[in-house]
């Protein structure tokens, strides 16, 4: 026979764990007369045979036949008759309320962006949020089961899944009104609704949603590729965003060397990309403009005032007043900074002019 307990309690402050079972394992022999000690912010779940008997808030409590009386009806009162012990088991919920829990957003929610950039956005998000025991007997019966403890990271996926899900659909709702920007905005409105919406279904499991804050609502920094990987940029749209993105690096790199190369490389057709896509969008022909003549060119290239931003090794050769072959040797000797495309080679102005100074 298991060991007789004359006490039950669980002297924890239970800061992480929810639930504790009394004995965690099998079943502990009770009698009548025996104590219940519940400390402040617990309270103890009585249950025989799978089932729950009675429900003990905090003090000390004698268990007689008239606080549980379903138990007179499941045994017997002649089952009492010398303090005959009985296998049963007490849970233990605390009551606090579990603050300072962490969602976040591990993949962008994408949403309507109407009449900005590509009409979509992909937005990603950060906070925290904290939740307390509503109904002890429920949440025991319908999440715990037979487990002799349960702990805050045992539910913290399933509870996080069912806010994401509020806060996507309430997105997706919001954003028929608002631009992004003005999302970003509504962090404290978003919130409330959120919790508005998961009321329900945390009172499902016998829990309270006591807060819900959006610390950070941002677009997500690679919007492009995860819009690309979702199949909602067609090849035309994503071809536009890499060459702007270029562009930008080129722009940012005016020094010479891999950023500015990179974003000359890509960026060669650029305006013909752009071109394409503003034609395909509005159906007017963008206006090119005028092209010079390519005598100039050679005569603008000869002549060092006139140095062209991207040269082939030959007009850098003509602009030094050597040969080309010269030129691809100072290349490969690593004195002259170049970018090789393919089988050719091109050369910034940045990078000839720091070569004069060397």
């Amino acid at each position: 026979m298991a060991r007789i307990f004359d006490v039950i309690e669980y002297p924890n402050e239970m800061r992480n764990e929810i639930v504790h079972r009394f004995p965690e394992q099998g079943s502990g022999d009770f009698r009548i007369g025996s104590q219940v000690i519940v400390r402040e912010a617990q309270t103890a779940v009585f249950f025989r045979d799978g089932a729950a008997l009675d429900t003990f808030l905090p003090g000390r409590h004698t268990i007689t036949t008239a606080n549980i009386p379903f138990l007179i009806e499941k045994i017997g009162k002649t089952f009492f008759n010398d303090r005959t012990p009985f296998p049963a088991e007490v849970y233990f919920v605390s009551m606090r309320e579990f603050a300072d829990q962490k969602w976040g957003t591990p993949q962008p929610i994408i949403v309507r962006n109407p009449g900005m950039g590509l009409g979509v956005a992909l937005l990603q998000g950060f906070g925290t949020f904290s939740f307390q025991v509503k109904n002890p007997q429920q949440f025991v019966t319908q999440v715990v089961g037979t487990q002799g403890a349960y702990r805050t990271e045992d539910i913290e996926a399933r509870l996080r899944a069912m806010l994401l899900s509020k806060l996507q659909d309430l997105l997706g709702e919001t954003a028929a009104k608002f631009s992004v920007p003005e999302l970003i905005g509504l962090t404290e409105e978003l919130s409330a609704g959120v919790r508005a919406k998961t009321t329900d279904d945390f009172a499902a499991l016998g829990l309270l949603l006591k807060s819900f804050y959006i610390e950070n609502l941002k677009p997500s920094s690679k919007s492009a590729e995860e819009l690309r990987a979702m199949g909602m940029l067609d090849m035309t749209t994503y071809t536009q965003l890499q060459a702007a993105d270029a562009l930008r690096d080129a722009a940012q790199n005016p020094s010479g060397g891999a950023g500015l190369t990179a974003g000359i490389g890509a960026g060669v057709g650029i305006g013909q990309v752009m071109g394409s896509a503003l034609t395909g969008m509005t159906g007017v022909q963008p206006q090119q403009p005028a092209q010079p003549p390519a005598a100039t060119v050679a005569a603008g290239a000869a002549a060092g005032a006139a140095m062209p931003d991207v040269m082939t090794p030959s007009e850098a050769a003509a602009i030094l007043k050597v040969s080309e072959e010269d030129v691809l040797a100072a290349i490969t000797a690593g004195d002259l900074k170049a970018k090789k495309l393919g089988n050719a080679y091109r050369i910034s102005k940045a990078a000839l002019e720091e070569f004069l100074k060397s």
